[in-house]
């Protein structure tokens, strides 16, 4: 995945190695639940989240490097929230997390999800309404 600007790759097996933290998808950046729900959680939340554990907390969405900086942007995500860009839908593919979105949005895009990782190795896995930062919160406190 790239944060910022093709090319800046992340390696997101690198980012969790020997941390705990979150990973959450989001369908489209800059779409109304996604905007108004799903992201601002996580940035609300961001201290509460790190004080249990959460060394990084990463927000992917099949979008390009340039529209996921300027959401994080518009989202006032830096230092809380790294935005990265599963432009090739690569990332998505490779967790079998596919969604078809070409009606709404054009694309193949990514379900709602998100993932407590620790060390690599995914422990808890939420879906859809199990995917917003109260969720992630209750299971690193676990």
């Amino acid at each position: 995945v790239d944060e910022g600007k093709p090319g800046e790759t992340v390696n997101v097996r690198e980012l969790f190695k020997g941390k705990k933290g979150i990973l959450f998808a989001v369908p489209g950046a800059f779409t109304p639940t996604c905007s108004e729900k799903h992201l601002p959680g996580f940035l609300d939340g961001a201290e509460e989240l790190k004080a249990a554990g959460a060394e990084v907390i990463a927000c992917v969405s099949v979008n390009d490097p340039f529209v996921m900086a300027a959401w994080g942007k518009d989202q006032n995500a830096e230092g809380k929230v790294r935005m990265l860009a599963d432009t090739k839908c690569e990332l998505t593919k490779a967790l079998d997390m596919e969604l078809d979105a070409t009606g709404k949005l054009g694309s193949i895009r990514s379900k709602r999800y998100a993932m407590l990782v620790d060390d690599g190795k995914i422990t808890k896995l939420g879906m859809d309404d199990d995917s917003f930062a109260p969720s992630m919160l209750a299971a690193l406190k676990a």
